[in-house]
């Protein structure tokens, strides 16, 4: 990373890999920690940056790793706004505007200790949306409804 003025901060390309853009500021952490990222992998991490259309938002580039579907969609849960730009010889050859799943199957955990899918090893959970804004999924089985606090703590997986 190079300083070109006292207001801005440049950050070298990659070559290939992933840049996930427009992620709401301090969030960044908590998308490394989805995508379980293992030594070896260049990182550049960039937090609570002015965006025109955010405010502030989180950047986070990381070289030769492509996110797959499933990461995009843990992703989407904590960072609805984010956008993956899939790179190649320094060119963007993908762009994936993302989106909050209608459906979500076997990702989260019914809080409902008396759902079916805490006591029958056969019942995948599932989840619907039913808000983005504030998120909330409800438990097709049940009916319980579990929210995006609730949600950012099975995937970062805290017991707090």
């Amino acid at each position: 990373m190079e300083t070109v003025n006292k207001k801005e901060l440049i950050v070298s390309k990659i070559k290939n890999g992933t840049v996930i853009d427009h992620i709401p500021a301090g969030r960044a952490l908590a998308v490394l920690r989805i995508l379980k990222i293992a030594e070896g992998y260049r990182i550049a991490l960039v937090m609570n940056v002015e965006s025109k259309k955010m405010g502030k938002k989180d950047i986070v580039k990381i070289e030769n790793k492509e996110v797959d579907e499933k990461e995009a969609n843990l992703i989407t849960l904590i960072a609805p706004t984010a956008t993956i730009n899939i790179i190649r010889d320094y060119e963007v050859v993908e762009k994936k505007k993302l989106k909050i799943p209608d459906v979500v199957k076997g990702l989260l955990k019914c809080t409902n200790l008396m759902c079916i899918t805490n006591n029958d090893v056969e019942a995948m959970p599932e989840f619907k949306k039913i808000s983005e804004k504030p998120l909330k999924m409800k438990c097709v089985y049940c009916d319980t409804v579990i929210d995006e606090n609730e949600i950012l703590k099975q995937i970062l997986g805290s017991k707090s």
